[in-house]
């Protein structure tokens, strides 16, 4: 790692953050004067009542520093693979602001269904995996972290394996997203990962897109963090959960997401556990009433039921990212 490149990219950081800074004084206003306002889960905490009206589609601020960053380093390096994995964070980005859209139009928090999120998502995951594959930067041999080992697996069966991770975690992100400043406070140590790694692994040219994320994200938390002056939206979340997997994919590293996106899974896991444990004791149990493990899912909510401030639950939550972040960075240690 040069020292050149350590400059760089703080330079990118820091130009990025003053972006976000700058570009949410218009986004911000502008998404109030749309009336893209917040629409709050009836099943949610009672106390999230109080966001009603919140500017939505927040997610916006960050995309646009990403995008500015991108483009420019990418211009001045000669280089586009960042420029890819941006794209493809971009889609699951657009499917996002899809989404969140016909919330605001329809005035409800119901947007785009199920079904035709999966399939614009499973859509853009085998896309982009192909073309990983077709310019050699993804490889079908399974990297184990913590060790030199590979696992080489057939190609159809490496696409299917890769397209379920890539729809699941971006989903689990999406999770994440449910009190001010969680995904993104939880999202930067990930990027910060990604960076240092990138450099380390001398793939520089992959290091662009997380350092100028990096700076978006931290521009945005200012208008994001708790009490929220706007919230990502699935605009935001989608887009983050692209840029994870993508940047995974990019560096031929899918399983790094097991430590780095532990927050995202643990997440996940618990509205899963949640629901499964409801319905089966509803079914079996001599009264049928389904019982809870937790107060409330996503797991955040439950420690918010427990009398967690947001800030205790953002800090925690942050906290654990960042130490799985580097416990990752020291599982590359046989790559490096």
């Amino acid at each position: 790692m040069k020292d050149g490149q350590i400059i760089a990219a703080l330079i990118s950081i820091a130009a990025c953050f003053g972006i976000a800074l700058i570009a949410g004084r218009f986004i911000i206003p502008w998404l109030r004067a749309l009336k893209a306002g917040q629409t709050i889960r009836e099943v949610g905490p009672k106390w999230h009542n109080s966001k009603a009206g919140t500017p939505a589609m927040g997610g916006l601020i960050f995309i646009l520093a990403a995008l500015i960053g991108v483009l420019v380093l990418s211009i001045v390096t000669g280089t586009w693979s960042s420029a890819l994995v941006f794209a493809f964070a971009l889609i699951f980005g657009a499917i996002g602001f899809l989404d969140d859209f016909r919330k605001v139009k329809k005035k409800q928090n119901e947007g785009l269904t199920a079904p035709q999120k999966f399939m614009l998502q499973l859509a853009a995951s085998a896309l982009y995996l192909y073309i990983l594959y077709k310019m050699g930067h993804m490889t079908t041999d399974l990297w184990i972290p913590f060790t030199s080992v590979t696992w080489h697996i057939p190609l159809w069966i490496y696409l299917f394996f890769a397209v379920f991770v890539i729809v699941g975690t971006v989903n689990a992100v999406n999770l994440t997203d449910g009190i001010d400043g969680l995904a993104t406070g939880v999202t930067m140590p990930v990027m910060i990962f990604f960076l240092v790694t990138a450099l380390a692994l001398k793939k520089v040219e992959l290091a662009l897109f997380p350092a100028a994320l990096l700076g978006g994200l931290a521009g945005f938390l200012c208008y994001n963090f708790h009490p929220a002056k706007t919230f990502m939206g699935d605009t935001g979340s989608l887009f983050l959960g692209g840029a994870v997997c993508g940047l995974a994919f990019a560096l031929d590293m899918p399983l790094i997401l097991i430590l780095v996106g532990l927050v995202y899974i643990i997440e996940t896991v618990s509205v899963i556990l949640q629901v499964g444990f409801f319905k089966l004791t509803k079914r079996f149990s001599a009264d049928h009433q389904g019982r809870r493990i937790f107060k409330m899912t996503p797991i955040h909510h439950h420690f918010e039921m427990c009398g967690w401030s947001e800030i205790k639950i953002w800090l925690v939550f942050t906290c654990v990212s960042a130490v799985m972040c580097v416990l990752a960075y020291l599982a590359t240690a046989p790559l490096r």
